[in-house]
């Protein structure tokens, strides 16, 4: 925007309105486009391009001295660009006319602005781009490091400047050097003077206090290199840069990683994470069997690897299980790696091997509350087990609001395997037996315990039977007695006081004599006998009676 050099004896005019031409190629697509201003003084933040308001997103300052201050100001004007595409564009009201008085004097007035497009051609080989900015001066000597560089051809290497407040009438020992290694473009760029107010794109040497250049460095870095070292001399010349692009011909992946979900299960060491391999703002494809691994803290918990090639731009999703240990708690810091080994090392050469990583806090569910209900009784049904219907048991206590589900112990519960096929009708495997109920509740679920138990309850005694094989009431069937109180003993008698058998728990009385000289085996004849009935439990007492027998 200046409309000469200055410390020309013209007057020290500047404008606040000016245009440039953007010439791509049907072929060729903007990926970005960054819009760099600067000036004297304070700054002017508040611009437009092409009747687009633009706000200044980051903000440079350098300076002289203490009365002589600079700006520049970045914003990203990457819809513009691609909404437009070639043609004219004009940046307005950047007045600085109120602002460069005091700086004319010493020929440090100017205002002037840029447009760096990063554009995608099918044509030209794969390139690694990287961006650099910031807004550093010399005089005398300025030493910028450029880093994330990856050198795998440097076959067609370049890089390019945006430049402010070079003079083309000074030329006092200002040397650009690449790596120790003498820059220029001659006649545009002489040697001796790198920042001449030129531009390499167009050949104009006539912009005044401001440089785009761009210089051939194949010669300049090599292979392997992930690293280059800029430095510029001056003796009188003050210049700012303000833009550095390097572009290197570096076919190479780029892998990312990211935790798209995961699935806790309550009372669970297990988590299920889902996530994706990325291979964006690459030059290569990413190979299959790219190694991942996968670390609770520091600690490493799993290790797998991609199945695929992935391809430019393109994406892969997984899925894996992970075992927590124990010992490191409910609450970790969960860390996926690609490209890792398990030991921070990897095996894919990358265009960026700082983005490998991806990290998300996880705190487990868990429940450890586990709350006892009461006990519920019932009579021995036989072999001290009983029918129990444990969904109405629960409903003694509450009334929960999802499907229980009943185990026979804690452990099962937690890992949600063998769950009570039958709640409704449960025989008792042991007695007394804990029960533990699983409610679902969020964000988890609640844990309930009762305890089921069986006792032996009085027997009931028919008054009598009838053997006749009718198969009706054939045997003197003593109800809760067989296989309840198994260590009983029953005794008959007849009339005279003899005794005539004796049972137990595997030999019920069916009518006929198993006891004394005469007719064992024998069916008693109608008539009132006498039982003794042994329950020998310390519950209960011998129980005596008399007993029918009629056919």
């Amino acid at each position: 925007m200046n409309i000469q050099e200055n410390g020309t004896n013209g007057p020290c005019e500047i404008l606040t309105t000016s245009s440039a031409t953007l010439n791509l190629s049907p072929d060729q697509e903007v990926i970005a486009a960054y819009l760099y201003w600067a000036g004297s003084g304070t700054g002017d933040f508040n611009i437009m391009l092409n009747e687009h308001s633009i706000v200044a997103e980051r903000i440079f300052n350098d300076a002289l001295d203490s009365n002589r201050v600079f700006f520049a100001a970045f914003a990203d004007v990457t819809s513009i660009v691609q909404e437009n595409g070639s043609g004219n564009y004009t940046l307005s009201e950047l007045d600085l006319t109120d602002i460069i008085g005091p700086y004319c004097p010493s020929g440090t007035n100017f205002a002037g602005w840029a447009i760096t497009v990063i554009y995608e051609d099918n044509n030209l080989p794969l390139n690694q781009l990287n961006v650099y900015d910031g807004l550093q001066s010399v005089p005398d000597q300025l030493t910028i490091s450029l880093d994330n560089l990856n050198v795998l051809d440097n076959e067609g290497a370049k890089i390019g400047f945006i430049a402010w407040e070079g003079d083309q009438s000074l030329a006092v020992t200002e040397q650009l050097t690449i790596n120790g290694n003498l820059i220029g473009n001659p006649p545009l760029n002489p040697t001796n003077n790198a920042f001449n107010g030129t531009n390499s794109f167009t050949g104009a040497n006539d912009l005044f206090n401001m440089d785009i250049d761009v210089y051939n460095i194949q010669n300049n870095i090599n292979i392997g290199d992930t690293s280059a070292v800029i430095q510029l001399t001056s003796g009188q010349d003050f210049v700012m840069i303000n833009n550095i692009i390097t572009v290197l011909n570096s076919q190479l992946p780029d892998a990312t990683i990211v935790i798209n979900d995961y699935i806790l299960e309550c009372n669970s060491k297990t988590i299920s994470v889902n996530f994706t391999v990325s291979n964006t703002n690459s030059t290569a494809i990413l190979p299959a069997h790219t190694p991942i691994s996968f670390y609770a803290n520091d600690f490493l918990i799993a290790q797998t690897q991609t199945n695929n090639d992935i391809p430019i731009n393109e994406s892969e999703n997984y899925n894996i299980t992970l075992d927590i240990p124990e010992t490191l708690g409910n609450d970790f810091d969960l860390h996926i790696v690609v490209d890792d080994l398990g030991d921070n090392t990897g095996i894919v050469t990358e265009i960026n091997e700082n983005n490998n990583t991806y990290s998300e806090t996880i705190t487990m569910l868990v429940n450890e509350n586990v709350e006892f209900l009461g006990d519920i009784l019932k009579c021995d049904q036989g072999f001290n087990s009983a029918i129990f219907n444990l969904n109405t048991i629960l409903e003694n206590w509450i009334e929960p609001q999802t499907p229980p589900l009943f185990y026979t112990n804690l452990q099962d519960l937690y890992d949600n395997i063998n769950p009570i096929f039958d709640s409704f009708d449960f025989n008792n495997t042991s007695n007394p037996q804990t029960i533990y109920v699983k409610i679902p509740s969020e964000p988890c679920y609640s844990i309930y315990t009762f305890d089921i138990e069986v006792e032996n309850c009085p027997p009931h005694i028919p008054e009598g039977f009838s053997p006749n094989h009718d198969g009706i009431n054939d045997w003197f069937n003593i109800q809760g007695l067989y296989n309840i109180f198994e260590k009983h003993q029953l005794l008959i008698y007849n009339r005279y006081g003899t005794l005539i058998f004796e049972g137990n728990n595997d030999t019920p009385w069916n009518g006929k004599t198993n006891r004394g000289i005469n007719n064992i085996g024998k069916l008693v004849p109608s008539g009132t006998y006498y039982y003794i009935l042994h329950l020998n439990d310390p519950n209960y007492k011998t129980l005596t009676g008399w007993v029918y027998v009629n056919y």
